[in-house]
């Protein structure tokens, strides 16, 4: 009977405060969400193996750093609760406040302009004339020629316009929605 409820102590019991507990998930999301916005938007959409192996390296080492000394199932359940909450919150925040959409996503940038590559957006967007040429030619482009403007979304996804193309996403709202989001028109 000891036994039992020895294991199930060592389970539950939270070595930490819940404050703690808390306040280490938050920080580590916000960190992350910093450091990818640095880094910049062409790694959620172009993903290389590089860059998985870095995702999960970085994974590994922030772990610590969310749990802390804490191995229990309810320090678990209560870093991952904190995780959901938070990433809700800039969810909606950055679908209610364009501002803060700015802040966290960025802005599309013009990789193409009037069918020529934009040399330094290419090269600070880390995209080479042959992975552009690789994107165009998944998009139905046989030549980056016949591409009158691409643009590199904030999602990491490449759009691409031909020039007798109207440079919009959807007839139904000019300007076009998000990939994935739904946003309200800018008052």
């Amino acid at each position: 009977m000891i036994v039992v409820f020895s294991v199930w102590h060592n389970m539950f019991h939270l070595p930490l405060g819940v404050g703690e507990k808390v306040l280490r998930p938050l920080l580590i999301y916000v960190f992350l969400v910093a450091m990818l916005r640095i880094v910049g938007k062409r790694e959620l959409g172009q993903a290389n193996t590089l860059d998985l192996v870095v995702l999960l390296l970085v994974a590994n080492a922030v772990q610590n750093g969310i749990i802390g000394d804490d191995l229990s199932v309810t320090g678990a359940a209560l870093g991952a609760v904190t995780l959901f909450a938070v990433n809700e919150t800039f969810n909606r925040a950055t679908y209610s406040l364009p501002w803060f959409s700015r802040l966290v996503e960025g802005e599309p940038t013009v990789l193409i302009r009037d069918g020529k590559p934009v040399r330094t957006t290419l090269r600070h967007a880390a995209i080479s004339l042959d992975e552009l040429r690789s994107i165009a030619r998944r998009q139905g482009f046989d030549r980056l020629e016949e591409v009158d403007k691409a643009i590199l979304e904030t999602n990491g996804v490449v759009t691409m316009f031909r020039k007798d193309e109207p440079h919009r996403y959807h007839e139904a709202e000019p300007g076009g929605p998000r990939v994935g989001k739904h946003r309200r028109a800018h008052r």
